[in-house]
């Protein structure tokens, strides 16, 4: 069972919200090879803003993944990309149906 997740927002710079978007969907596969990330996820809320799910079953799986590729390109391009700083949370996962 997932124990542990991340839940990560991002506000788009106005007129990037294409790039953010292409940025996430570019990711997947770097999330495909992490093998402590049971699933990610990057979702479009609207406004310019998104936001990155991920669980783990354990805390080393969640931190490989906050010092891996995504992490490292998404602070890469966080300047020309965002708004303002990613805003990432460390979360428990209480219940899940899976």
């Amino acid at each position: 069972m997932v124990k542990v997740a991340i839940w990560a927002t991002v506000q788009a710079k106005p007129g990037k919200e294409a790039q953010v978007e292409a940025f996430l969907k570019s990711a997947q596969p770097l999330a495909e090879a992490e093998p402590g990330t049971v699933s990610w996820y990057a979702i479009k809320m609207g406004g310019g803003k998104f936001g990155i799910f991920d669980t783990f079953q354990d805390d080393a799986g969640r931190e490989a993944h906050l010092n891996g590729e995504i992490a490292k390109a998404l602070m890469a391009n966080a300047k020309e990309l965002f708004a303002g700083d990613p805003q990432i949370h460390k979360i428990e996962i209480l219940a899940a149906k899976g």
